[in-house]
This record gives C-alpha cells, structure tokens and sequence, in this order.
C-alpha cells in the first residue's frame, strides 16, 4: 500500500481551491477504481504517446520504477493508502499545457450525489535535480462532465504541488451530483503549465465512489456504537434511530440491515424508517441502516451510502476458568504461580474466599504469599457484566524431615553405624545405600538425602574422624607427684590403677611405690599402659636437728628388692652411696657439714631406668 499524506475531510496545502473538496459524509463502495494494475490505458485516454522506461516531455508511462533513465526523478515510488505497483508517470508536454486525460465513468446512479479522488506526486527530486528553485512545480485541474460532454458538474485545481526531498503522495478529491436519467460521466484532467525542467507527475488510486449524509444510529441514552446485553438479561429487544446530517442529501430513503458478523449484511423486511425495534435476540447482532436521495438507489450499494454500524454485544456469563492443578511445594521452595485457563476474550481476577473476600491478584497466573485456597473467576473483557463461577486452586506447603549433623568417631580398625534419624522416609545416601542405616569403616564426610512421603527432602551430614590412639611418651615422678604425658595429641583419659581414669594427666600426693600407668581414648578404642616406680623424693632438705626434713630419704624404695642411691655435689664428686632401703643423708661429708647449695642423686633399681635429679640444701 502507498502512504497517503492527506486523509482528512478537506484538502489542506499549499494553494486552496474552494472546489476540492472530499465527503464530508458516508461513502458507498467504489463503482470505478483506477490503480493501473492493468498496464495499458483505454484507446483515447490520453493524447501523449507511451513509452517503456522514464518518458521525456509530451510522454507517458504506466509503471512501478522511475529515476532510471531521469536522474532528476526519485528512485522509487512510495505506497498510497489504496494500492501499491503501477502508477501512471507523466512529463508534461514543454510547449503546450491543457488536457492530458480523458476517461468516461460509467455505471452511475442518475441523480446520485458522487466524490472523485485521486493521489497525486510530483516525482521530481530536488536533490538530484539541476533544475532552479526545484524544478517547475505541478498544478493539475480535474473537471467532471456530464453525459454529453457539454454540462460542467465540477472542477477543482491542485495548485502549486512542489519538488520535495522525500517522496509522498498527495490525495485530492471533487464532489458532484450525477444528472437525472444519466449514469455516465467524463472525468478530464488539465496540467495548468507546460513541462521543461520540472512538471514530472504521477497519479494512482483514481476512485469514484457514492456520497452521502453522515448517518449516526443511537440506541436511546446509550452513548456510542454499541450496546452490551448480559446473558441474565437476554433475551432483549433493542430500538434504533438513525439520524443523518443533512450534509448532502436533500431527501431520505433508508433501509436497515443486520449481521452476524459484520461482514455480511442482510436487508431487514420492511425495516425503511428512521427507527427500527429488533425483535428479541440472545446473541451478538450488528445494524447499519443504508441511506439514499430516493428509495429506488437502496437496491444498489453503488448508489447509496452506509451507516457506520451498531452493535448490540450478547455478553455470555464465563464458565468457571479451568485449573491447571493445585500445587505443593515443601519448606524453603519459592512460591510457584496457581494457574487457569479461559476463553481468549475473558479476563480473571483472584479471591481469597469462595464467595466475596479480598481481590488478590489478576491475571490466568497468580503467584500467592502463603498457603492456602485461593479462587479465579473470569469476566468478558470490556464489558461491564457479571463473572462466572469461582474455580478454587490450592497451594499446599509440606514440612522438610527435620535433620541434625553428626560427628563421629572411628576406632582403627573398626566400624561405626550412622542413621539417617526419622523413620518410615525414603534414603539416599552419597555411598549409593539406600537404607535407613549403614555401617562405615574409614573416616571422612558422609550424606544422605532423606525424603518423606511428600516428597520434601533434607541433606544430614556426618563427619566420621578417625579416633587418636595413645601412646605413653614419658612419666615423670616428682615428690609425690606423678605425670603421665602422651607421645601425640587427642583426647585422653589417664589412670594409675586402670579403673578410675581421669582427664588431667598429673596426679597428686602419690605414695611411693611400683604404679602402672594408664592411658586411653574417650571412645575407648585402645587402652595403653607402662609400669613404673614411684619414689617419694625430697626437693630439699634442713638438717637442723628440728626433726623435719633433716636428712636426705626416700619412701617407696623399699617397694624393690634391689635399688641403689647415690649422691653428688654440683662438680660430680660422690658423696654419699648406699642400699635405698634405710638409706638417709644428713648432709656431711666425712663428717663435716656441707654448705647450703644444690646437690645431685641417681637412683638405681632393677628392671627400671635410672632416675636422675637434684635437691637443695638449706641451713
């Protein structure tokens, strides 16, 4: 289609001519329509010889390309509103204007008032054009003859159309009234200059169509076109008043006409006033009324005028919109949409109640905020009845198994059962096992994805370590201390008699004697243990004769059949030797006393290692 840059009741450029003018009311179908679709023009259309390509002044063509041979002309034609493809291509004739058109019109109603109109373009391109001031404008007058050529029933003149930088078409248009007992007349169109640099036209779509009255129907104090019946009110009878405008016609012949689709239109029997009542319908019916000067045109659409139709709408209650299904979701999932499916032309709205409630949401989907039953109803889109039925969807929110993570520990060795916990659920463990329970032999992270009869899952993790066996590193005996130290770290229990462990590893006010030492893990995977002496030994001693700490004596030698004590001063000097049993140090050497300072002892007893250590002396 061509792009039509007037469309409107009265031409409006660049020079006016009062004679112009379109319709102002209703058109009938178009009884002629020129689009040169064809390629050849009737024998006497035009004085100007044909050519193929772009003509020279004095020349013609029919054709959907220019600027081809004439650099000056656009390179393409636009479309008009009617058609697209050929158009007729004229250069005017350099020496004389005048007619360059001449076509009868046949098939007209006698007395029957008609609009002519055609597009019109000045092809001419100011750009690619040499010519000054753009080139010689065009400036065309239509005349409308009757019958016998010799009655002018109209003219109108273009005026001044100039060159323009972008294409476009221009559509003019004549009113006229055909002549009693004639259904011909000739149109004729005169280039008021003559060519040379410039009066380049084309011309398409020329239309000769019936004119008539403006003729609004009106329902009572209905506004507009159209009337809406509810199907609880149907059925319904509707009256109808068709008003003309009085704009063209001088008298009033009508006939009403009713579809189905408004498409295809019947005569109403006997329907020919300005009012008509419809008898009663319960569907969807359209009224036009057709209108002409005398009742003997209404027979031929060529030779009379439409109403704009009206429509009386039969608006069906919706059925109950059909639900896509409920939905469940489990714990932590986002909310999905409850869907419904309706008619294309019906509209839904969301309630949180069966009847009544709150609006919540529009739309065939509905994204809810919480769990529950919520109901879509559907309305007809653009009119203003009742809704169907309420179709209830259900969004149910199921709790997830609820799951703690473990950490456990694994005994070298040995095995350790890890439950999944809730029962009565599916399992699907990262082992493949799917049971509620399996058993594992080496440490590391383990998962299982329990599943309840809903379908929620939870993940439970567990963390199995293997346990740190103990290992005795040293025992130290001081005074009446004891202190068991382990070779590597974890958590211990120590003892001294295997039965009452304990998590510190020192042990106080121990009596001397032979002890075994006693260590294991809290998972009690492996329990180790070293014998050891035990001697009380003093960390000092005052030899003043007040009978405390007077001399150097050890408590629990007495324990071991074989044992040995010797004493030393800070150079190695032996001092003193003997059994442990009985054994006491006063502090003298050779009978003198020995100074305040720190002196050395190693205990010798079969089966042990030696012990070594120092002591003071304070006087």
């Amino acid at each position: 289609m061509r792009v039509s840059c007037f469309l409107i009741f009265f031409l409006l450029s660049g020079n006016v001519f009062s004679q112009l003018g379109f319709c102002p009311g209703s058109k009938g179908d178009a009884i002629f329509h020129e689009d040169f679709s064809s390629g050849t023009l009737p024998a006497g259309t035009t004085s100007y010889p044909r050519v193929s390509g772009d003509p020279q002044d004095g020349y013609y063509t029919i054709s959907s390309t220019i600027g081809q041979g004439i650099q000056d002309w656009h390179s393409s034609l636009p479309n008009t509103t009617l058609s697209n493809g050929n158009a007729l291509i004229v250069n005017a004739d350099d020496k004389n204007a005048g007619l360059f058109f001449k076509r009868e019109i046949s098939g007209l109603c006698e007395a029957t008032t008609y609009e002519f109109s055609a597009y019109l373009m000045n092809i001419l391109s100011p750009i690619r054009t040499g010519c000054a001031n753009g080139g010689i404008p065009i400036n065309v007058r239509f005349q409308i003859w009757d019958k016998t050529d010799t009655q002018l029933l109209a003219e109108g003149d273009t005026g001044d159309i100039h060159s323009s930088s972008t294409p476009y078409w221009e559509q003019f248009a004549l009113t006229f009234q055909s002549q009693p007992g004639q259904d011909l007349v000739i149109l004729k169109m005169f280039n008021n200059g003559i060519g040379g640099c410039g009066n380049d036209l084309a011309i398409d779509d020329i239309i000769f169509r019936s004119c008539g009255d403006l003729t609004e129907i009106t329902s009572g104090t209905t506004a507009g076109s159209s009337l809406e019946v509810c199907e609880p009110d149907a059925p319904v009878s509707v009256a109808l008043t068709a008003t003309p405008d009085h704009t063209v016609y001088k008298s009033h012949a009508f006939q009403w006409q009713e579809s189905t689709d408004a498409n295809n239109w019947q005569d109403i029997l006997g329907a020919t006033g300005t009012v008509y009542s419809s008898p009663a319908i319960n569907s969807t019916r359209y009224y036009r009324v057709k209108v002409a000067e005398n009742s003997v045109n209404l027979d031929d659409n060529l030779c009379s005028s439409v109403s704009e139709s009206f429509a009386v709408y039969f608006v069906e209650t919706p059925l109950a919109p059909v639900s896509s299904g409920d939905e469940n979701i489990c714990e932590g999932d986002p909310f999905p949409a409850l869907k419904v499916n309706v008619e294309p032309d019906e509209s839904v709205t969301w309630f949180d109640k069966v009847t009544g409630g709150v609006e919540v949401g529009t739309g065939n989907s509905f994204v809810p905020t919480a769990a529950g039953t919520y109901y879509a109803e559907a309305v007809k889109s653009g009119f203003n009845c009742e809704p169907g039925p309420r179709t209830p969807v259900t969004l149910k929110i199921f709790t997830v198994p609820q799951t703690m993570d473990e950490e456990l520990q694994l005994c070298a060795g040995n095995t350790v059962e890890l439950d999944a916990g809730p029962g009565n659920f599916s399992y699907n463990w990262s082992t493949g096992a799917s049971g509620r329970t399996i058993s594992v032999t080496n440490p590391g992270n383990y998962s299982v994805i329990v599943t309840n009869s809903n379908g929620c899952s939870a993940l439970r993790t567990f963390e199995v370590a293997a346990v740190a066996v103990a290992e005795i590193a040293k025992i130290t005996s001081e005074a009446n201390r004891v202190i068991i130290e382990a070779a590597n770290s974890g958590e211990f229990e120590f003892s001294l008699d295997g039965i009452h462990f304990q998590q510190s590893n020192v042990f106080q006010n121990i009596s001397g004697g032979i002890y075994t030492a006693y260590i294991r893990d809290l998972e009690g995977c492996k329990t180790v243990s070293e014998e050891f002496p035990h001697i009380v030994i003093p960390q000092f001693i005052t030899p003043n004769s007040d009978g405390f700490n007077d001399n150097f004596e050890l408590k629990g030698v007495e324990y071991f059949s074989n044992s040995e004590i010797r004493i030393f001063d800070r150079y190695g000097k032996l001092l003193a030797a003997g059994s442990g049993a009985g054994f006491s140090w006063n502090g003298t050497y050779n009978g003198k006393e020995l100074p305040s300072e720190d002196y050395w002892y190693q205990i010798f007893i079969d089966g042990f290692e030696p012990q070594k250590g120092h002591f003071s002396l304070k006087r």
